[in-house]
């Protein structure tokens, strides 16, 4: 198992250790010498290894390559996805979802989310039926936090039958969960390279197809060169986009089996303790716990945690020295208690044996 420094890494959900064969295909692009728009030999090269990146992204999330578009990461992806396609569109998000997205400086509509965080579909479709102008609805596949999985097909569904588009940001769905835009029959998809083990610094954007098997038009936030058919502009970052690839890929083929055994032994544990388990009757990512102690601070449980030695992550902001409660959180009915949370989220590569120490560290955390 990769560890940072002496730390046993339990922040997946912030970025997976990079995987043994994305690293080596990135390190074999970085010596590739030229640049992929460049018409020479050298610069075919490039090109072609970048599409043939492309056409595995394309295979693997099920979308067609033309309509597969690289970025600078998952944020990105979501933000392109919003103001390349909302047109004179309303925007509806998910409570819960991502700052990525509920920072978008355009004006929201809130769409609420049940107890255990998951889309509330009968508010979804009343509020559809009533709109003037059909939306643009942005919900996350699965919730960074707590790693609570919405309904997605249903609520495309939802949105077509009334005449919205939906974009889903799939980046911690993406390498753990089975994500394929045609069968989600969403309108766009954003994912993350590191997210599923690959570098950093390389995001897709995957687009629906147009009935006329063209490629779907974007307006660009960078118009720069024209790359990528014009709708995202400059140099492609050739290493990461490889890895990214090489990353994906890995996922699907060697899933783990035993990460949800592991995740529940802790949960168990936990439980016995007095933790409250965020989105508990939920369909949850396998890796993601979501532990809520009350009366002992996220900030105090991640810092005495980190001194015996283990990565974790808190399930609220600290800004200045202060902790902001979670809104992800708060919008799930949480209320004080969004202070006290912490998100432990398992790598592709923990070993079982991190569990029994990390269940002894946090009893003696809570307890203390």
């Amino acid at each position: 198992m990769i560890t940072s420094g002496h730390c046993i890494y339990l922040d997946a959900n912030a970025s997976e250790p990079i995987r043994p064969k994305a690293l080596s295909a990135m390190i074999q692009a970085a010596e590739l010498v030229g640049n992929p728009s460049s018409v020479h030999q050298a610069g075919r090269k490039n090109y072609n290894a970048m599409e043939d990146a492309r056409d595995c992204l394309a295979d693997l999330f099920g979308s067609d390559p033309q309509n597969a578009i690289f970025t600078s990461g998952g944020t990105e992806a979501d933000i392109l996805a919003i103001y390349g396609q909302i047109g004179n569109r309303p925007l509806w998000i998910g409570a819960t979802e991502h700052p990525a997205i509920r920072q978008v400086d355009l004006p929201k509509k809130i769409l609420p989310v049940n107890s255990n965080g998951v889309i509330d579909l009968v508010f979804l479709e009343q509020a559809l039926a009533e709109a003037e102008i059909p939306p643009m609805v942005c919900l996350m596949m699965a919730n960074n936090e707590t790693g609570v999985i919405h309904p997605i097909g249903q609520a495309a569904s939802l949105c077509h039958q009334y005449g919205a588009i939906l974009h889903v940001d799939a980046i911690q769905a993406c390498g753990r969960l089975t994500v394929h835009l045609n069968e989600l029959a969403a309108d766009s998809l954003a994912l993350s390279g590191h997210k599923m083990g690959g570098p950093k610094g390389a995001g897709l954007l995957l687009l629906a197809e147009t009935e006329s098997g063209s490629a779907r038009p974007l307006m660009p936030l960078l118009p720069g060169g024209g790359q990528e058919q014009g709708r995202r502009g400059g140099t492609p970052a050739l290493p990461a986009i490889i890895g990214m690839a090489s990353a994906a890929q890995e996922a699907y083929d060697y899933p783990r089996s035993d990460l949800k055994d592991m995740r529940d032994e802790i949960e168990r544990e936990a439980r016995k303790l007095g933790a409250i388990i965020a989105g508990d009757d939920a369909e949850r990512l396998e890796n993601t716990s979501c532990l809520i102690f009350p009366g002992c601070l996220a900030q105090q449980q991640v810092m005495a945690l980190d001194l015996a030695g283990f990565c974790v992550s808190s399930g609220s902001a600290c800004s200045s020295g202060k902790v902001n409660q979670s809104p992800v959180l708060l919008a799930m009915g949480f209320g004080e208690l969004a202070s006290c949370a912490i998100r432990v989220s398992l790598p592709w590569n923990v070993e079982e044996s991190a569990i029994g120490q990390f269940i002894e560290a946090y009893r003696k955390c809570v307890k203390a």
